[in-house]
């Protein structure tokens, strides 16, 4: 029970001071989402690039790209500050509580920042875009947030205690570049047919899983992975990063 209240006011905590920092938070998490779908979804479909339909199967890919990318970064980076000369990391190791729950308080708090980035561009995309979603679907939707910023969160955990701070500039380049790109945020992952060795390398990344359920819920006349196949494979991205790094930040702690 006294790692339980720790754990709670550690969150707690985070939280507050999240409060008190929110118009930075807002400008992180909503800008570079913002004008992806004002580019792809609006500029080029007004100008006769892109089909009609483009928005809606693009807004389900930027929510979940949103999320999935939210709970890394806000995993990733503070975990390097805190591991940083300045050593601030210290202050929760001394709480009463397993060090093991610490980094879990770091993964929660950091899908937590994923699913409120996650749902402040669902109204955003609905202003920018003409598009619909039935409400019906709004269970299954949040579901997958939370999971996908989950597995985001897990992700961050790992690259967080693996990349030294010196190097977290290339980290955005060599990880987060590729994640974005082979997430299937802007396309169906089932209509790579034709390109094979891409669908092959769209599969080995947990945003895809992401994306195609959030499509499964929102879009299903369109191709979409079946949620029996998306939803096993996040819980199993969540199990397996979560506990990698976990394992890296005990390692990390403890040096």
């Amino acid at each position: 029970m006294t790692s339980l209240r720790t754990f709670t006011a550690v969150l707690g905590r985070d939280i507050f001071v999240t409060g008190r920092e929110l118009p930075s938070f807002l400008a992180q998490v909503v800008i570079q989402p913002f004008f992806t779908l004002f580019i792809f979804g609006k500029v080029l479909g007004d100008i006769g690039y892109v089909q009609g339909n483009f928005a809606q199967v693009l807004l389900p890919g930027v929510v979940a790209l949103t999320g999935f990318l939210g709970g890394l970064q806000n995993t990733t980076l503070p975990l390097v500050l805190d591991f940083s000369w300045t050593r601030e990391i210290e202050d929760r190791l001394l709480a009463p509580m397993p060090i093991s729950l610490v980094a879990v308080e770091k993964m929660v708090f950091g899908a937590l920042r994923g699913v409120v980035s996650a749902l402040l561009m669902v109204p955003i995309g609905f202003v920018v875009l003409d598009v619909n979603w039935p409400l019906s679907s709004l269970p299954l939707v949040v579901l997958v947030l939370v999971l996908g910023s989950l597995a985001g969160a897990a992700v961050g955990m790992v690259v967080g205690t693996s990349v030294p701070q010196r190097r977290i500039n290339i980290m955005f380049a060599v990880i987060l570049t590729p994640l974005m790109f082979t997430g299937a945020t802007q396309f169906p992952w089932p209509q790579l047919d034709h390109l094979r060795w891409f669908q092959v390398i769209c599969a080995l990344n947990p945003l895809t899983y992401v994306s195609e359920s959030m499509r499964a819920a929102l879009l299903p006349e369109v191709p979409h992975m079946e949620l029996w196949v998306t939803l096993p494979v996040m819980v199993l991205a969540i199990v397996a990063f979560g506990l990698l790094g976990i394992r890296g930040f005990m390692r990390r702690a403890l040096d």
